[in-house]
């Protein structure tokens, strides 16, 4: 039996160990001896806190297991890649790590290992999902939105966070890139807010995000590209005004004496006013959508996820559509689908038609739906 190691045990880490222990000898490291703790009382899979930065313990623990999952937090996730690679191990990565990583590609090259990387809900699957229809289409447009968010509506913030808080504000605070006629452009995150209608929930808020990542420089084929992120209406009102009042500052302050940063302080609030709860209802909200000829006819493609809470397993709904994307990608690695070696983001993966197949395939057999409609223009 193959066996997996998964680097960190958060919400989504627990989910893909999970998932995954069914068919493989699955190992789940963490810092949080209390994380790991759910693993080993309820399942067959096995456990150790170690600290992902010490290179010598990563090296030691990856050294018998045949892939690699990341799922540390985004500030982690650069470095956590170089280590993996650097110990000749294949990789999936979801850390939503803010540098881009492409650059990696000869070295992932060097060492003989696939890596596939942003392998999530958002980045990931509206990847696949244009780099599959890139290779048939003449793509004029592309968009996608998404959200995870909870189904009930709490005062103040109604937004809970199914991931770490940090990455979150990461959302709200990077620079949001996306492509217009051709040109790549840079707009603050929270901008170009707009309401929009779903079928389930009604009224949602979208705003700009830097989700595009790697599809700005694989996919420059295509003209405009743009994503968004869902949230209820006033929610991205509240963190605007905790932006401009200096609650994101990353530079230090004195009070009383005493120096700190306000990023910190309020991301511990934060963490608190946000924490999902065990068994908290949520879901996951996603629309794809893709302009363009096709077989010389003008046509709109447009995928749409919506996904909730299961409370049969009790994961959540983000966990669910993220970590088993990614989980599929593993598999996929493992049953020698997929052997490419290098640095792949998704779209890279997505062109192959048979990956393309495979992953949507694996989510549906776990009821996640991502139901494709198309129409001609």
């Amino acid at each position: 039996m193959k066996k997996i190691i998964i680097l960190g045990a958060g919400m989504v880490g627990k989910a893909m160990a999970i998932d995954l222990s069914t068919e493989y000898k699955v190992k789940s490291v963490d810092i949080d001896q209390e994380s790991l703790n759910y693993l080993s009382t309820n399942y067959d899979i096995q456990t150790e806190v170690m600290d992902v930065t010490d290179e010598n313990l990563l090296a030691k623990a990856i050294k018998d297991f045949d892939l690699v999952i990341s799922a540390v937090p985004g500030f982690l996730g650069l470095q956590t890649i170089k280590n993996v690679i650097k110990n000749r191990k294949d990789l999936v990565d979801i850390s939503f790590l803010p540098e881009g990583v492409l650059d990696l590609d000869d070295m992932a090259k060097e060492y003989g290992v696939t890596v596939i990387m942003d392998c999530g809900v958002a980045p990931g699957m509206p990847n696949i999902i244009a780099g599959y229809h890139n290779e048939t289409m003449k793509i004029e447009n592309f968009e996608y939105m998404v959200g995870g968010l909870p189904k009930v509506r709490t005062f103040p913030f109604e937004y809970k966070a199914p991931f770490s808080p940090c990455d979150v504000i990461e959302e709200y605070t990077r620079p949001a890139r996306y492509v217009e006629n051709g040109k790549e452009i840079i707009k603050p995150a929270m901008s170009d807010t707009e309401l929009l209608e779903f079928e389930n929930v009604g009224t949602l808020e979208a705003f700009n995000s830097d989700g595009l990542r790697s599809l700005i420089y694989t996919l420059n084929n295509i003209p405009n590209m743009k994503e968004k992120t869902l949230r209820y209406p006033g929610h991205i009102r509240m963190i605007q005004a905790l932006k401009a009042a200096g609650f994101l500052d990353n530079k230090p302050m004195k009070v009383k004496g005493q120096e700190f940063i306000p990023f910190d302080i309020t991301t511990e609030i934060l963490f608190k006013a946000w924490k999902l709860e065990p068994e908290e209802h949520e879901f996951t909200i996603m629309r794809i959508m893709l302009q363009g000829k096709e077989n010389g006819v003008k046509k709109e493609i447009v995928y749409d996820l919506y996904d909730e809470y299961d409370p049969i397993e009790k994961i959540s709904s983000m966990a669910r559509t993220t970590g088993f994307t990614a989980t599929a990608a593993a598999d996929m690695i493992l049953n020698d689908v997929f052997k490419e070696k290098g640095m792949f983001p998704p779209e890279l993966v997505g062109k192959n038609p048979q990956c393309y197949k495979y992953i949507l395939g694996y989510l549906k057999e776990r009821n996640i739906n991502y139901i494709k409609s198309e129409r001609t223009l």
